[in-house]
């Protein structure tokens, strides 16, 4: 691990409290594929379980397309955090995905997950 200032276990544990809050709330709002484990899907909002209502209906679209972004996002987030576990565990870890160079020490400390340095910040938000 290039940057020796770095906490790995405060950084580890800080990226494993944020997975499990993650995970929580992407069970609000989606669950497993069953056929993918890793990834996951959207679910129907409660406003489709039951009448024929056509506003019950709507209710329950709207609550999809809803979820369906919030998951996008989170589960984005998520992987992030999956993968920066990973790159703690198996080196990588404070390397720019883009530049190769180090990861500013503010910039992990802010988010332990970040990929790149902050001069290639805006590429990443592009390559999630």
């Amino acid at each position: 691990m290039p940057n020796m200032e770095l906490d790995t276990n405060k950084l580890k544990a800080a990226l494993e409290e944020e997975r499990a809050l993650l995970e929580k709330e992407l069970k609000t709002v989606g669950r497993r594929n069953p056929n993918n484990p890793k990834d996951w899907e959207p679910i129907q909002g409660d406003a489709t379980s039951g009448g024929s209502d056509r506003n019950e209906g709507a209710d329950g679209i709207e609550q999809y397309e809803e979820n369906t972004a919030i998951l996008k996002e989170l589960e984005t987030r998520y992987n992030n955090v999956i993968r920066a576990i990973a790159k703690l565990d198996g080196g990588g870890f404070g390397i720019c995905e883009i530049g190769g160079k180090e990861i500013e020490l503010d910039r992990l400390e802010a988010n332990p997950a970040a990929r790149t340095c902050k001069a290639h910040i805006d590429e990443e938000l592009q390559s999630v």
